[in-house]
Formats: structure tokens, sequence, C-alpha cells
């Protein structure tokens, strides 16, 4: 009884939100997708807003699991499922968000030539 209790309070595993190789390939398929669809902001609100909710919104996905895997491969999902259980995870999602959305940035900046037009504009303000 007394190993029972003592567990019954454990809040975390001690590498907790630190994903396995196959999570952190399906977690950086969905923050590279949430960039690319210029949904970085809305993304990071929803994380930080339901990050009490997310134990819950992991058992949800396992509950429509079955609908999802015409769409996406079943052992992909359930490795997201699984990486959502612990409460670090929305920390990792928002880092990798916040990465990949720094890549992308430098990535456009780059490659945006200078005009001539945009170059008298910044010599005239000064």
């Amino acid at each position: 009884m007394k190993g029972w209790l003592k567990k019954a309070f454990a809040v975390e595993a001690p590498n907790g939100g630190v994903p396995t190789d196959a999570q952190k390939a399906v977690v950086d398929k969905v923050c590279r997708e949430v960039v690319k669809r210029h949904m970085t902001t809305p993304a990071l609100i929803f994380l930080e807003s339901f990050r009490p909710l997310n134990y819950i919104g992991s058992q949800v996905m396992y509950f429509f699991q079955p609908f999802i895997s015409a769409v996406l491969t079943s052992e992909a999902y359930q490795h997201f499922a699984e990486f959502l259980e612990q409460r670090k995870s929305v920390d990792y999602l928002c880092q990798q968000i916040e990465h990949f959305e720094a890549e992308a940035n430098s990535k456009c900046k780059l490659k945006q030539p200078t005009t001539p037009e945009s170059e008298k504009q910044i010599s005239t303000k000064s």
C-alpha cells in the first residue's frame, strides 16, 4: 500500500518532456506544418491556453484515432498522443514551433533581393 501511495502523487518521470526519436520526428513534422501554414501565433496561443489540459487532450486523441488513421499513419498519431501525455510536451512544442518559425524567417530574409527603390527609401529616411 505504501508503494502505491508514493507513486500516486508522482508528478513526472525524470526525463519528462524529452521525446523519443519516433515522437520527435512526428512532433517536428507537425511543428513544420504549423509554420508552413503561417499559424505560429494561433498555435502558440492555443498551446499556452490549454496547457493544463494537455493530458486530457491526448486521451481525446486516443478516442479519435480510428477516424484519424484514415488520414495519418496510426503509428505516428500514437506517438504524438503519447508525447502529449507528458507535462512538458507543451513547452517542447512551443520551442520547436518558434525554432522553425525563426528558421523560416531567416530563409525568407536571405531570399529577398534588394531593389534600387527600397535602397532609395532607406537613404532618404536617414
